[in-house]
């Protein structure tokens, strides 16, 4: 083996050389991947981790000018035009896309954000509108942005609808779809994508950004995860250059320190406080037209829960209560909530579904004491089809109990 290695470094050079072209020949990166996989068949694993490096290099600056500069009006951002006929990106091994294209037909709505987070947003995506204005007086935009927080707090959700504001499709791919059991796949699977990305003007969204940072649990693809990571750092820091890059992920503890620094801006996207709540609930309770006290009490019991989950229990709710309706069988909003929300216990805090369970004089005892709930007497009656005077009494009735015990 020692008399081999002059020639295996001389293979290694023409390899490079070869490769190195804007456009290489796909028959040359078919024997130079039948090389790596023999070397590996044959127990010569580092020389084909070599070969396996060389392969999944990311781009050179010069293959990622765009073939045809079109000025986008929201940016300075060049590339060409991305289109429903334009070829993905695919993994070549299995044939399977390693992205998906969503056009902007509409402006998507932006989630619903709290006061400081909301401004936040804003102030990304006037920087990104007006990056020809920054960048004529010498002033690089923002390029990249990664947005953390727990899952169902709409984090893709509102990196569609910036790149929808910005009037730019957004290329798609979840990180874990870039993954391959095949040495040296990966890695060339993410410079495949980030290639594509630069050609086109667009926004790349990297979902489930956290699938890379998973992969070092296991202990056994630890030379694999530094080259991934390592390919990854490279294209992040190329694309910077180039585009717009917005990651996502639910796990941003898992990520390398490195690639988290990658990210000029990093926005976290928290589960939404009683105000967001609230605008959740008035959202997507339609057609219903909800009464402030009936909104602030639904924005109230859904403490604690992601907006997907406020969507859901809305849309619910309004079925059910339209199924109500046309049996003429319409139950006030406090009795409607006692008995349906069991059925989505698993999405509210437990000790807000208990509070419910409790005898209707407590539960109305208890909302009215609450300052954050901020409802009064005649709201509560309202809201559980009984007069004042029935609803003094059951106050006054627990708050007796409440003394006694």
């Amino acid at each position: 083996m020692a008399d081999l290695q002059p020639y295996l470094s001389i293979l290694r050079a023409l390899i490079r050389a070869s490769l190195a072209s804007p456009s290489p020949s796909p028959a040359l990166r078919r024997q130079v991947e039948r090389l790596r996989d023999a070397l590996q068949q044959d127990g010569l694993k580092d020389e084909a981790s070599r070969i396996a490096d060389l392969l999944s290099s990311p781009p050179k600056v010069a293959e990622l000018v765009p073939s045809r500069i079109v000025r986008s009006a929201a940016t300075l951002q060049a590339g060409e035009p991305l289109t429903r006929n334009t070829p993905l990106p695919v993994d070549r091994e299995t044939g399977t896309a390693l992205a998906e294209i969503v056009f902007p037909e509409r402006e998507l709505d932006l989630p619903v954000l709290g006061e400081e987070l909301g401004a936040a947003v804003q102030s990304i995506l006037d920087e990104w509108k007006h990056a020809d204005v920054l960048e004529s007086a010498g002033v690089a935009a923002l390029r990249s942005l990664l947005i953390y927080g727990p899952p169902g707090t709409g984090k893709t959700q509102l990196a569609l609808a910036m790149a929808a504001q910005l009037e730019l499709p957004a290329v798609v791919a979840r990180l874990d779809g870039l993954v391959s059991s095949f040495l040296g796949t990966t890695s060339r699977n993410i410079g495949a994508l980030f290639q594509f990305a630069a050609r086109y003007r667009c926004v790349l969204l990297l979902d489930e950004f956290d699938a890379i940072g998973k992969l070092r649990d296991d202990p056994h693809e630890m030379g694999e995860i530094k080259r991934v990571v390592n390919t990854l750092l490279q294209n992040l820091d190329s694309r910077s250059r180039v585009g717009f890059t917005i990651g996502v992920t639910n796990h941003e503890q898992l990520l390398d320190p490195a690639v988290w620094r990658r990210f000029e801006a990093q926005l976290a996207v928290p589960r939404p406080a009683f105000g967001a709540r609230l605008a959740i609930v008035h959202r997507y309770m339609v057609p219903q037209d909800l009464p402030e006290r009936a909104a602030r009490l639904l924005a109230w019991v859904t403490e604690g829960a992601s907006g997907a989950d406020i969507e859901q229990i809305c849309r619910s709710l309004v079925k059910r209560l339209l199924v109500g309706a046309s049996q003429a069988n319409e139950q006030p909003l406090l009795e409607a909530l006692r008995s349906f929300l069991p059925v989505h216990a698993g999405r509210l805090e437990r000790s807000r579904v208990e509070l419910l369970a409790r005898p209707i004089e407590e539960v109305v005892a208890a909302l009215v004491a609450d300052t954050t709930l901020g409802l009064s007497r005649a709201d509560l009656a309202q809201l559980a089809g009984r007069d004042p005077a029935t609803i003094g009494r059951w106050i006054q009735r627990a708050s007796t109990n409440g003394t006694r015990n």
